[in-house]
């Protein structure tokens, strides 16, 4: 037995199953050739961006119109920075938006799928299987330095001005002793599992981007950590092993993860495994002044997609943007067949831009309307009393006390040439149609009292609705009839 076989034996000795069998408990899905299998997969560390969203939109998309799968994986590998009730927040908001998942997590606590488990905190025994066929191979091995010791080496490496990191001649435990490293195991010290990387700084690898295309990029030379100290994986590991074991054939994510891509490239070329292909994002970008800029997390409230659903967006309507800003050709489709359903488009990652799109409030605003404006009553009505259970109790209660009187509300201007469009978002119908509910006037009582003949028994919110209906109304009350 070599040293490595037995070193790998004393780090992993509950690790029986050789990486050939985990590999065939999770069989390649039989799907059509030209099927994708993407995934969104999260960190649990907050809440979720437009421009996640915007990211697991193009996933899905790129999934479901070509016949595949589209997952959801929770990669919860940094238990320190996980905030409480960032997963179910990412799942009511994928809900609210209409991110039709074929599998994974389905709440904090629950999943659906013969891939899984599809929380990477729940998979650490799969993560050292492979671990320790690395270090068997001589590909991966322990390395014993602590704080101190890392930001000794830096501080050499700038006084020298060499890159830093943990690489080559500086990597102190690449080519530790066995002695040395027996040592270090038998006084019990803490260590992590590092990549023995093959790379050179001389060499560069070439990638084809699914966005950017060609790309160019240096080898990594790094001997990045594999496994943390207590033998949680980190999120460079896990993804591959997961992706090649569920399959992913297909990752789009944003841009900063651009730097990461040789690492992981190089990660599964050790594991023996094909990578998925890449898509990398440019950050979709905001207004501010005269300049665009990223959105910023801290100190903008449109950033977080809890905003468009606390203010009501339909799900139609940001999927309709996302196409825009997906591929400039959606806006000439959407005109050549209003009629049809945006999944009918079929989205090309070739035709996306390499810079950020620009979110356009306005604009996001405008497509709503269109959107709303398509709708039936009874669809106006069951969305906005979904959204008004979670965000308006008061208007909730007014909508739920009287189903066929609310419909009639919304059905006022709806249909025809010219339908209504006064409605951009589920928070817009307490300003804009409140009048037409005893106890939600605020401000139209006097406006809606000048319209009503004395009496007729009804609340006069109702009476305004009844006179409405009646024919030719609309035409002849200002007021109620601007409403169309």
């Amino acid at each position: 037995m070599t040293y490595d076989q037995q070193l790998a034996d004393r780090l992993f000795p509950n690790v029986t199953l050789l990486p050939q069998d985990v590999i065939a408990q999770y069989p390649r899905r039989e799907l059509a050739v030209a099927a994708k299998v993407t995934r969104f997969a999260p960190s649990p560390t907050g809440f979720l961006t437009i421009g996640g969203l915007y990211a697991t939109f193009i996933s899905e998309r790129l999934a479901h119109q070509s016949g595949g799968v589209f997952y959801l994986r929770i990669e919860d590998t940094d238990r320190k920075r996980e905030v409480k009730g960032s997963i179910d927040g990412i799942i009511s908001a994928l809900d609210y938006f209409g991110i039709r998942r074929d599998e994974g997590i389905t709440h904090s606590d629950g999943e659906s799928g013969r891939y899984g488990p599809y929380k990477q905190s729940a998979r650490a025994s799969i993560y050292h299987v492979f671990l320790k066929r690395l270090v068997t191979e001589g590909l991966a091995y322990p390395c014993f330095c602590d704080a101190e010791d890392l930001n000794a080496i830096r501080e050499a490496q700038g006084k020298r001005n060499e890159p830093t990191g943990y690489y080559g001649d500086w990597a102190v435990y690449r080519h530790a002793a066995p002695e040395k490293v027996q040592e270090q195991l038998d006084a019990g010290k803490p260590y992590v599992i590092r990549l023995k990387s093959p790379g050179s700084a001389d060499r560069k690898i070439r990638i084809t981007d699914l966005i950017k295309g060609e790309l160019s990029m240096p080898e990594n030379v790094q001997d990045i950590v594999l496994m943390k100290s207590d033998g949680i994986p980190t999120y460079h590991f896990a993804h591959a092993v997961d992706d090649y074991l569920m399959g992913t054939t297909h990752v789009i994510r944003g841009d900063e993860w651009l730097s990461s891509l040789p690492v992981h490239v190089q990660l599964f070329e050790v594991l023996g495994l094909p990578a998925p292909a890449y898509g990398h994002l440019a950050p979709i970008m905001k207004m501010d002044g005269a300049s665009k800029r990223k959105f910023s997390k801290r100190k903008d409230p449109d950033a977080a997609v809890l905003y468009y659903q606390q203010q009501g967006f339909p799900d139609d309507a940001i999927s309709e943007y996302f196409m825009t800003l997906a591929n400039s050709n959606y806006e000439e489709w959407r005109s050549a067949h209003p009629d049809e359903p945006y999944q009918h488009f079929l989205l090309e990652t070739s035709r996306m831009s390499a810079s950020g799109p620009l979110f356009d409030m306005h604009k996001l605003t405008d497509i709503s309307k269109d959107v709303i404006s398509r709708m039936t009553a009874d669809g106006v009505y069951a969305q906005c009393l979904d959204w008004a259970k979670e965000y308006d109790d008061e208007l909730y209660r007014h909508l739920s006390d009287d189903p066929d009187y609310a419909k009639r509300v919304f059905n006022i201007g709806r249909g025809g040439a010219k339908p209504r469009k006064d409605l951009s978002r589920w928070s817009d119908v307490r300003p804009v149609s409140g009048y037409f509910f005893d106890g939600l006037f605020e401000s139209g009582g006097a406006r809606a009292e000048t319209i009503l003949p004395p009496n007729a028994g009804l609340p006069r919110a109702k009476r305004i609705v009844e006179l409405i209906w009646k024919p030719g109304i609309a035409k002849t009350t200002g007021t109620a009839g601007s409403r169309r």
